[in-house]
């Protein structure tokens, strides 16, 4: 069971990722069905479909369109929201900004913990089920963490958490 399900399946989400989600949905039911509908025509026009290659290739990008529709369903039947006012700031919770100095680099890092389905390296939003946020979750500021990454290990010293 993924890490994600382990709370009656819920899935916390903040509200514009959840606003995000639900877009998208929309998108794919409204425009991507229809595109699709339209490429499967299309195919279909092309003769045989035993020897359509194209015609397979529309009916598994189909496919791929309803899985992503259903997950996202599936996501959003199961989202809370959460709001981090409603959370403190004495040690690192979900939604906690955190400013870290790695102390073998000297490096200062910014990363705010979120749930996996809103994780997003490039913007420094890290899951708190990854290995580092795993690490970071329940410490204190001015704390030095060591966790295990597959590479080795990190050591950290929290310096702030704001929310």
């Amino acid at each position: 069971m993924s890490d994600s399900n382990k709370n009656n399946g819920v899935v916390y989400l903040t509200r514009e990722r959840l606003v995000e989600l639900e877009h998208e949905l929309h998108r794919l039911k409204v425009t991507g069905r229809a595109e699709m509908a339209q490429k499967i025509g299309e195919a279909r026009g092309h003769g045989d479909l035993s020897e359509n290659a194209e015609y397979d290739a529309a009916k598994e990008e189909q496919q791929h369109l309803e899985l992503r529709i259903a997950k996202l369903e599936q996501t959003l039947s199961r989202a809370r929201i959460i709001e981090s006012k409603e959370l403190p700031n004495d040690k690192v919770y979900i939604l906690s900004k955190v400013k870290l100095k790695d102390l073998r680099t000297d490096e200062i890092v910014h990363y705010v913990l979120v749930s996996p389905e809103e994780a997003d390296f490039e913007k420094n939003k890290i899951s708190v089920t990854s290995p580092i946020g795993r690490g970071l979750m329940g410490k204190t500021q001015g704390e030095t963490v060591k966790i295990p990454v597959p590479a080795g290990s990190l050591e950290y010293q929290i310096l702030e958490i704001t929310r």
